[in-house]
């Protein structure tokens, strides 16, 4: 037992025991039998906080999860440090510095900003780390950063595809719609260079601000609307574009006639815009996006992304998995194969800077060992297949796959062909990536905007003329018409109308004279109610009935004249307070709270009734005014200044009524007519304005309240519908012109264009004093209301207080009321006889209105006797009692002392 052999046996094999337990846990756990896995630290920065960050964060952790699934793979072991930027560059840039410095990893994907992963770019190159971003914008070149790998198409290499179906619909003329950020300018100068080169001009471009509001938005859109241009190429992000298709599908710019383009981010994204918006608002747009071959092992790995999804984001809705998901699933697998290559030594950590100085975060990051070797692993590879397709990297830059030409139409899409760089537009595409064989160069069938199949043409005469069309369908037989636009500029070159004329005869057209306003108004007999609004009429009729009442209960204990039959009483409450309005009440007010009421009500009165006052007489004496000119005849004898629209032939109508020249000033929008005509002659302006009528509709429907049409209106050779002499359409078309003029259908267009007159304040134009309103008196009925209101507290606090014995008896709440309300209807003498006993012919008086109280006093044997009014005279007049104040000492037993007679109430 105790032999030193047997304790060495014992001992060894204990030992082979132990050895052979740890080799069999690391054979459990998959590491290499001969060495240890070496760890890799890699940097993920990404957007968290947005919904494209959330879809690459699952398709990353699902990648290194397969990528260590392999168990072939043991040697490394690839450790993710993810950092959110939360949407902004200085957050991308400190995690950056963060990873770089005190991780010190190999390499880093993101940012997804483009933004963002500039300034991450020259941190690569400074320390030698690979940066891998999915960023899209055209501006971040691989040629100058030498360890920047774009892992996403960038947003240039669409435009082609763009340029070609604006081709394929020879569309002359494109408005393009982008985002004013790095994002939305960086693919502007490559789209109009495609464009250019199939002879299409970019007519505007439109810059919409990610802060802007909708009103914005619109306005930017009817800009767009008075424009020729109907095609129009959206380059926004998902939640401006919801908005912009929203106010578009207001702006009614989503009817037939009109083409909309969306580029690939959106079309990719279609799934983050609500599904109301895109029924409501975007039905017929195009769309480009980047084909995704579909495979099984795309659908096992959707499935298992959703799965995951709703593991990691247990509270958020669904998200569906997109484009840039399936690239970082494949960047990051690239990057691992990448590391795999390098080789499984122990991957060394970045090198310092050698030297003692004090260095900045930057100056102390040091340089990578492995980063060079990394980067000419990754800069010319293929991984194939990927999930988002052929994944091949060329020169560190991820190439264009084909292109999807998609129609929305209803909640989704529908695939209407494909675009590649070799082949152009096709209907279909193989299977293999490569466009088919065949001749069919065409799209399939699309739906345009307003549910229409006929393609649009893609420009349109901004302003309809509504009334030629009305026209045209009143003829007995059909006549097919094209609206060519006839353009006059503002320049003594341009074409005018005379240029116009000298090409065809035209019929006649209307003018008239606009002149600056005075003031009218009708005659009314109810004009009287006008100046006040009918909520001010209410509200002072409700506190003349308040004060009054306030008044009565204030002064029907103390004052005769508010005793007496109910009816009469009633009467006085609404006499009393009405009769302030014009000062004539008669009756003496002796209580102290009354005066203090109505000292302030009769200021308010006083405020009311000048304001009536004034206000009734400006509407009266506006009746009066006239118009500042009645006929062109006073302009020409004043010597006033005349405005006319650029280019207008009015000028040679005033040139031949003897008008002269010099007194001529000519303007091109309504904004002028209105700034000329509120200057007047004397200040630069002018004293009338001489125009066609339409143009003059326009200005009377913003201004109806400045200015008025005057007569007469004179005949010239003007608006109509002009045909070559001897035309057969001449004596049709003038009968259908006067069916219109003189049916309901001119009035409607009228309408339609120029609003309803009527809608003016006033009519025909004139301007008109405006009534007052309850919001000019607010402070002053907000003042007497809580005058009057704190003196009615006052009174019952005192009256309360003083008849307290009646509150503190145990009879019922109702027999309590009663007893209140029987004192407060007692009249209260104030004359020095109050001191007096009382006489024989009022002793039944006090034992009958006291015979409840005393039944009460009776159960209440310890309760001193006390009146339940006091009055005291000291000989000198009226005393503070008379407001119900006790001037009885503290203690003093206080007994009845009432005298009078009763009187009728």
């Amino acid at each position: 037992m105790h032999n030193p052999r047997c304790k060495s046996l014992i001992i060894f094999i204990q030992l082979v025991s132990i050895i052979g337990f740890c080799h069999h846990v690391i054979g459990i756990r998959g590491e290499d039998n001969n060495t240890s896995a070496v760890k890799v630290d890699v940097g993920i920065i990404l957007d968290l906080e947005t919904d494209v960050g959330k879809v690459m964060h699952i398709s990353i952790l699902l990648a290194l999860a397969d990528y260590h699934a392999n168990t072939s793979r043991g040697a490394i072991r690839i450790v993710p440090h993810i950092r959110d930027s939360k949407k902004d560059d200085v957050e991308a840039a400190s995690a950056a510095i963060y990873l770089l410095k005190d991780v010190q990893v190999q390499a880093i994907f993101g940012p997804q900003m483009s933004t963002q992963t500039d300034f991450v770019i020259d941190l690569g190159n400074r320390v030698k780390v690979p940066i891998i971003s999915p960023a899209t914008s055209p501006l971040l070149t691989v040629k100058e950063n030498p360890f920047f790998i774009r892992g996403a198409v960038p947003s240039s290499s669409q435009t082609k595809a763009i340029a070609a179906i604006v081709k394929n619909y020879n569309w002359r003329e494109v408005v393009v719609i982008y985002e004013e950020s790095p994002y939305g300018t960086g693919i502007l100068p490559y789209l109009t260079d495609a464009l250019l080169e199939i002879n299409t001009f970019v007519s505007y471009r439109s810059g919409i601000s990610p802060s802007a509001n909708d009103d914005q938005i619109l306005r930017e859109l009817y800009k767009l609307k008075t424009m020729q241009t109907r095609v129009f190429i959206v380059h926004l992000q998902e939640n401006l574009a919801s908005r912009l298709f929203l106010k578009a599908k207001e702006a009614g710019m989503m009817n037939s006639g009109h083409a909309w383009i969306i580029t690939d981010v959106l079309t990719s994204l279609m799934d983050l815009v609500d599904t109301s918006v895109i029924e409501s608002s975007m039905q017929g747009v195009l769309g480009v996006k980047s084909y995704v071959p579909r495979s099984n092992e795309l659908d096992m790995f959707t499935k298992r992304w959703r799965k995951r999804f709703r593991e990691e984001y247990p509270d958020m809705d669904q998200v569906e998995l997109n484009v840039f998901g399936l690239r970082a699933y494949d960047s990051i697998t690239l990057l691992a194969e990448a590391v795999e290559k390098v080789g499984t030594t122990a991957v060394p950590k970045l090198k310092k800077p050698d030297t003692r100085e004090t260095l900045t975060d930057l100056d102390a990051l040091g340089t990578s060992e492995v980063g060079s070797l990394l980067i000419d692993s990754i800069q010319n590879t293929e991984l194939k297949p990927g999930l988002s397709g052929d994944f091949r990297i060329v020169d560190r830059e991820l190439q264009p796959s084909p292109y999807q030409i998609v129609n929305i139409i209803g909640k989704g899409e529908k695939i209407v062909g494909f675009w590649t760089e070799k082949d152009g537009i096709s209907h279909k595409l193989k299977m293999n990536g490569k466009t088919a064989k065949t001749n069919n160069k065409q799209l399939g069938v699309i739906i345009w905007p307003g549910e229409s199949t006929i393609v649009p043409r893609g420009w349109e005469i901004p302003t309809i003329p509504d009334v030629f069309k009305e026209v045209i369908l009143s003829l007995p037989y059909a006549v097919p018409y094209e609206f060519i636009p006839f353009p006059i500029a503002h320049s003594p070159t341009s074409q005018n109308y005379d240029d116009l004329l000298h090409k065809i005869t035209s019929k006649e057209y209307d003018a008239v004279v606009v002149v600056p306003l005075r003031s009218d108004d009708r005659k009314n007999a109810w004009i009287f109610l006008k100046p006040l609004k009918a909520e001010l009429w209410i509200a002072t009729g409700a506190f003349f009935v308040f004060i009054g009442f306030v008044v009565w209960v204030l002064e029907h204990r103390v004052n005769k004249d508010f005793r007496g039959p109910k009816r009469k009483q009633v009467g006085m409450i609404f006499w009393f307070s009405f009769s302030t309005l014009v000062f004539a009440h008669k009756e003496k007010i002796t209580s102290n709270l009354s005066r203090f009421v109505l000292i302030v009500w009769v200021f308010v009165v006083l405020v009311l009734t000048s304001s009536y006052t004034a206000s009734l007489t400006s509407m009266l004496t506006m009746q009066q005014l006239k118009p500042t000119i009645t006929d062109l005849n006073d302009l020409i004898k004043n010597g006033e200044y005349v405005g006319y629209k650029k280019g207008s032939f009015v000028k040679d109508v005033l040139t031949r009524m003897k008008f002269d020249s010099s007194k001529f000033r000519s303007y091109s929008t309504l904004e002028e007519y209105n700034d000329a005509l509120s200057r007047g002659s004397k200040n630069g302006g002018i004293g009338a304005i001489v125009d066609e009528l339409p143009y003059l509709r326009l200005l009377l429907n913003k201004h109806c309240r400045k200015y008025t049409m005057v007569g007469p209106t004179y005949k010239a050779a003007g608006f109509g519908f002009a045909f070559p002499k001897g035309s057969p359409l001449v004596p049709d078309v003038s009968r259908a012109v006067l069916k219109v003029i003189e049916g309901e259908t001119m009035n409607n267009i009228i309408q339609k264009w120029f609003g309803n007159e009527t809608d003016c304040p006033k009519r025909d134009g004139m301007a008109t004093a405006s009534s007052l309103t309850l919001d000019s008196f607010k402070g002053l009925f907000l003042i007497a209301g809580v005058s009057a209101g704190s003196s009615l507290l006052l009174f019952f606090l005192i009256f309360l207080y003083q008849n307290r014995e009646i509150l503190v008896t145990d009879d019922s709440i109702g027999k309590k009321l009663c007893a209140i309300a029987k004192v407060f209807d007692l009249m209260r003498d104030n004359s020095n006889s109050m001191s007096k006993k009382p006489s024989k012919g009022n002793e039944s008086l006090t034992a009958t209105v006291f015979a409840e109280s005393e039944a009460s006093i009776e159960m209440s044997p310890n309760l001193p006797l006390q009146s339940p009014e006091i009055g005291i005279s000291d000989g000198l007049g009226e005393s503070p009692a008379s407001e119900g104040f006790s001037t009885t000492e503290p203690g003093t037993p206080v007994h009845e002392t009432m005298s009078g007679t009763i009187e009728e109430r």
